[in-house]
């Protein structure tokens, strides 16, 4: 039986992690560095480091405090954002990342995903996908759920796959922040195409939310939240503890 993943989300904005609701009213929560290594030290399966500005602002990454974060963590580390070529790929790889997420540079150049899989492999790819409602469709939003695109979600992900993502993050914008569950619509929408892990990425609020997240979803990879691993109202072993006691298979350490 595949072991689920249980992965806290540093939003990275000004050098400080942050954290808003429906990917605004952001306010500040911590240093990145410090909560990474907490998280690494705590039960964390993987850990992802959001840029959540680099797109929008049209630059790189923090690259300085990527590094000395990575040097904190000795579990996977994902990192994402301002990612436009394959040089930002080896750029953050060279800083400590483990593998490299996607998501408004790949919309403006989709030969990106195909480019850097054939160069640092599928298993290094990951798709990062802001998705909302619209008009009762799932739409792709870009520069940090900023811009409506217009383009299918679903038919994005299928494209995103076929070119080498090697994983699936949905972010549902709708769930983000408000703590009362995972989008499950969504996520089963993706599920029923998805060749490749998918991470669930939104709504988590309690520990009853992963639960119903694997049990409805057993597609379903990994649970990725923020705020209620940063504010300490759900704790990282507690939580695998109890999915391990629901008969969700997990690693516990």
């Amino acid at each position: 039986m595949i072991t689920k993943r249980i992965i806290p989300c540093l939003d990275v904005r000004n050098g400080r992690v942050v954290k808003g609701v429906n990917f605004e009213g952001v306010s500040d929560v911590s240093s990145p560095v410090k909560l990474a290594k907490f998280y690494s030290d705590n039960g964390a399966d993987e850990l992802v480091f959001y840029d959540i500005t680099a797109s929008a602002e049209g630059r790189g990454i923090f690259t300085d405090i990527l590094c000395e974060a990575a040097k904190t963590v000795f579990i996977p580390l994902t990192v994402g954002g301002g990612i436009n070529t394959v040089a930002d790929f080896e750029r953050v790889l060279n800083c400590g990342a483990d593998k490299v997420s996607v998501n408004s540079g790949a919309i403006r150049n989709p030969n990106l995903i195909e480019e850097a899989a054939k160069i640092y492999g599928d298993q290094c790819v990951v798709l990062s996908v802001d998705a909302k409602r619209v008009n009762g469709k799932f739409h792709v939003f870009a520069k940090g759920g900023r811009e409506d695109t217009g383009m299918d979600a679903i038919e994005w992900i299928k494209r995103g796959q076929a070119s080498g993502a090697g994983e699936i993050v949905l972010n549902s914008i709708d769930t983000d922040g408000v703590k009362n569950g995972f989008d499950i619509e969504m996520l089963s929408a993706v599920c029923d195409i998805a060749e490749v892990p998918v991470i669930a990425s939104g709504g988590a609020g309690c520990i009853e939310h992963f639960i119903e997240l694997f049990k409805n979803l057993p597609k379903v990879d990994a649970g990725l939240a923020a705020s209620i691993f940063h504010f300490g109202e759900v704790d990282i072993k507690n939580l695998k503890n109890e999915l391990s006691a629901n008969g969700i298979n997990m690693r516990i350490c």
